[in-house]
């Protein structure tokens, strides 16, 4: 009888191990998710930013029309993208050309002075740190996450459930690894 109790006991106790672990990876989970969340409000909020920034430009460099049909383009491929490697791919897409946009500003001063355009121009600043704070964010989860899957004995439970490593929202280009060349 007392054999009995004891094998209930343990394995009431490997059960309720088997329940934390789970829970531990269900919860690490949400939180990837929820930082995958985070990249997508931020990255809406420069979708939202881009016509007007577009139309502003257009305004002084009409013929400039090549440039904004790539933005355009990159701003579709970029909001149809829903897994990280091709949101990744998709955001550095768009950023070059953003890049080629304001190059384009730069040779109208007119359009460096329009309060509209320097409103805006500061609006995408602060939302591409944004998205760069979002971006750690994710990664630093994704991080935790992966990590808790490969470490022993939660691994077993993770092969057990199914659980699969998430990817890295990493900077793909080599001109997007190296530092901005800045000029006085």
């Amino acid at each position: 009888m007392i054999t009995l109790l004891i094998g209930i006991g343990i394995l009431g106790l490997i059960g309720l191990w088997i329940i934390s672990m789970y829970n531990g990876l269900i919860t690490m989970r949400n939180r990837v998710d929820e930082a995958w969340s985070d990249i997508d409000v931020q990255t809406k909020r420069r979708y939202d930013l881009i016509p007007n920034l577009v139309n502003t430009v257009k305004g002084y460099a009409a013929h400039e029309s090549g440039v904004f049909q790539k933005v355009t383009e990159a701003r579709a491929a970029a909001m149809r993208a829903t897994n990280p490697h091709d949101k990744l791919a998709a955001e550095n897409m768009l950023s070059s050309t953003l890049k080629s946009l304001f190059a384009v500003a730069e040779a109208y001063p007119d359009l460096k002075a329009n309060e509209n355009f320097a409103k805006l121009q500061d609006e995408l600043s602060d939302t591409e740190n944004k998205i760069q704070a979002s971006r750690r964010f994710y990664n630093g989860n994704v991080r935790d996450f992966n990590t808790k899957l490969q470490v022993f004995p939660t691994n077993f439970i993770a092969n057990l459930f199914s659980f699969t490593a998430r990817e890295f929202f990493e900077v793909e280009t080599e001109a997007e690894k190296q530092a901005p060349a800045v000029q006085f």
